[in-house]
C-alpha cells in the first residue's frame, strides 16, 4: 500500500518542485479518491541563500493527488514554521502570497499533467 495513503490529518507534508517546497497540514486523505486535502502552511524556495519563506496561512485549502507529497521531516518543519510564526506581521500581502502558491500549483499541475501522458 501506499504511503501517502497513510497519511493522519495534522500531519505536515511537503509537495516540491524544483528549488521550493510548499509545505501544508493535512485536514483529510480522501482514499477513495487518492486525494490528500491540506491547508498550505508556507512556500519556501530555497534559492537564493537564505529560503525565501512565503506564508500562506490565509490561502486557500488544496485537494491534491495524495501521491505528489511527501512526509516533511520534523527537523525542516520546525525551523521553518518557527519563522513564520515568529513574524507578527506579513512580509508581503495575501494576494501577493496567493498568486505564489497559483504559481507553484500550476507548474507542479503542468508536470503531473506531463507525467500522466507519457504513460507515467
Amino acid at each position: 500500500m501506499d504511503m501517502s495513503l497513510e497519511f493522519q490529518p495534522g500531519q505536515i507534508v511537503s509537495l516540491n518542485h524544483g528549488d521550493t517546497n510548499l509545505y501544508a497540514e493535512v485536514i483529510q486523505v480522501v482514499v477513495s479518491r487518492q486525494l490528500c486535502w491540506v491547508r498550505p502552511l508556507v512556500l519556501v524556495n530555497f534559492i537564493p541563500e537564505p529560503p525565501h519563506l512565503t506564508d500562506l496561512r490565509d490561502s486557500s485549502d488544496l485537494l491534491w493527488p495524495v501521491n505528489l507529497f511527501r512526509p516533511a521531516l520534523d527537523t525542516e518543519v520546525i525551523t521553518i514554521l518557527s519563522q513564520i510564526l515568529a513574524k507578527e506581521t506579513k512580509s508581503e500581502s495575501d494576494s501577493a502570497a496567493k498568486q505564489q502558491l497559483h504559481q507553484f500549483i500550476h507548474q507542479v499541475w503542468q508536470l503531473y499533467q506531463e507525467g500522466l501522458g507519457a504513460g507515467d
